[in-house]
């Protein structure tokens, strides 16, 4: 892993919110409105790197009054594109070994489509999808409708009490894990016991177009931190949170940047890195943040 080689590709660091938030607000971009793929449908047809997949949503519980919300439960827009950005040959995480065969990866807020998850898989040693309970059935049904075979799997719980549970239900793509996190209320306590033989932490924290929501950011940002803590302190180690979002509120934008600038460096990641749909233009943005006690 080369934090140091991964900075320097990535330029120049965001130190302003405000000013981070003029540069990219002030860009021409196109109007993808709320940022749903399509809210009507009850299923999606994608192609995520080379694979084509047919994924379940529910409109119904989108439309519901439902408290503790509802926006799970459809596709949004950028979920497609992340994942195939992430799995692409040549993509900078895996470039500079932030990313690789041993790694371990948490994505908060995956939803009920399991694309970025599907899509990285594969690649890395565990990965663990999260969300609120409501939204892990159809998770797991479009997990068990794509694998051909299933077998037993273990599916956790983070709460104050809870412990790690086995189930019936089968097991998801190869290296998918399915736990439920609220980020209000779960606690990280019982984390490290979950991840068992990778209790040496997080490799990396993904989040894809979580930012929304201005009651959610402090809960989200706090969620984050406490993960990325699961690991020593170290420079050469240290998590790497990469959030992706939609640009829609510049207020909602700059107060989470400068919520999370509190607690993590942050920085940009520049059009070189990305794949034209996630360009400057695009009305999409990934930041990187790392932990501000990791010294690098």
């Amino acid at each position: 892993m080369s934090i140091a080689e991964l900075i320097e590709d990535l330029g120049d660091e965001v130190t302003d919110s405000d000013e981070e938030s003029f540069l990219l607000f002030s860009q021409k971009m196109p109007s993808h409105d709320l940022g749903f793929v399509d809210p009507k449908v009850d299923t999606l047809g994608f192609s995520i790197g080379g694979r084509d997949l047919v994924v379940r949503q529910s409109p119904t519980i989108l439309s519901s009054h439902r408290r503790g919300g509802t926006t799970g439960a459809v596709v949004w827009k950028i979920s497609p594109l992340f994942a195939n950005w992430i799995t692409l040959p040549d993509n900078v995480l895996f470039h500079r070994s932030i990313l690789q065969h041993d790694s371990v990866v948490l994505e908060l807020g995956c939803g009920i489509s399991g694309l970025i998850g599907l899509a990285l898989a594969p690649k890395v040693r565990r990965y663990i999808a999260t969300d609120q309970e409501y939204i892990l059935k159809i998770l797991r049904q479009n997990l068990h409708q794509i694998v051909s075979e299933a077998t037993p799997t273990k599916v956790s719980r983070l709460g104050r009490k809870s412990k790690l549970k086995s189930s019936s239900q089968p097991e998801p793509q190869a290296g998918v894990e399915v736990l439920s996190l609220d980020w209000e209320s779960s606690s990280m306590d019982d984390l490290p016991a979950i991840l068992g033989d990778s209790s040496d932490g997080i490799d990396a924290i993904l989040s894809c177009d979580c930012i929304y929501n201005e009651t959610l950011l402090e809960p989200f940002i706090r969620t984050c931190a406490e993960i990325c803590r699961l690991r020593q302190v170290s420079k050469e180690r240290p998590t790497i949170c990469i959030v992706a979002q939609q640009l829609r509120s510049s207020i909602v934008f700059e107060e989470w940047l400068a919520k999370f600038h509190e607690f993590f460096r942050v920085w940009r990641l520049p059009d070189s890195l990305l794949g034209k749909d996630l360009k400057s233009d695009s009305g999409f943005v990934i930041h990187l943040g790392i932990l501000r006690e990791a010294t690098i």
